[in-house]
């Protein structure tokens, strides 16, 4: 099977064959590589899961940022009851829009992001009691 490639601006033809891979360039002759070329095709939806971290009290869910990218929007506020599923904040994230959705059942406790903010990957967002 062939594939083509392009990395830093070149294009490469990959063959894969037996577990063996062939790596050619359209300007440099055939690269041999030492291990076989695992080609994974992209996600067509990524899904953004919700990283969890207990409090030390142990009832309350710190949701952390999944991904770095912008606040869309914050769709609850402190004190508020929400279910398990419920859509807390849109995070957008390379043009797509992220539901961050509650663990569990329970109350909105602290906040920590507003509308427009910027966050990285492992950012506390919100947190669910």
């Amino acid at each position: 099977m062939i594939y083509r490639v392009s990395l830093n601006g070149k294009i490469y033809e990959v063959e894969v064959e037996k577990g063996e891979a062939v790596i050619k360039s359209e300007f440099d002759a055939a690269i041999p590589t030492a291990q076989p070329a695992a080609v994974e095709a992209p996600a067509a939806t990524p899904v953004a899961a919700p990283a969890h971290a207990a409090s030390a009290s142990g009832s309350a869910a710190a949701i952390k940022a999944p991904m770095p990218g912008n606040i869309n929007a914050v769709k609850v506020t402190a004190g508020q009851s929400v279910k398990k599923g419920d859509v807390l904040i849109i995070l957008e994230a390379m043009k797509m829009e992220n539901e961050i959705v509650a663990p569990k059942d329970g109350k909105i406790g602290q906040i920590y992001v507003q509308k427009g903010a910027v966050v990285e990957t492992g950012a506390p967002l919100i947190e669910v009691l």
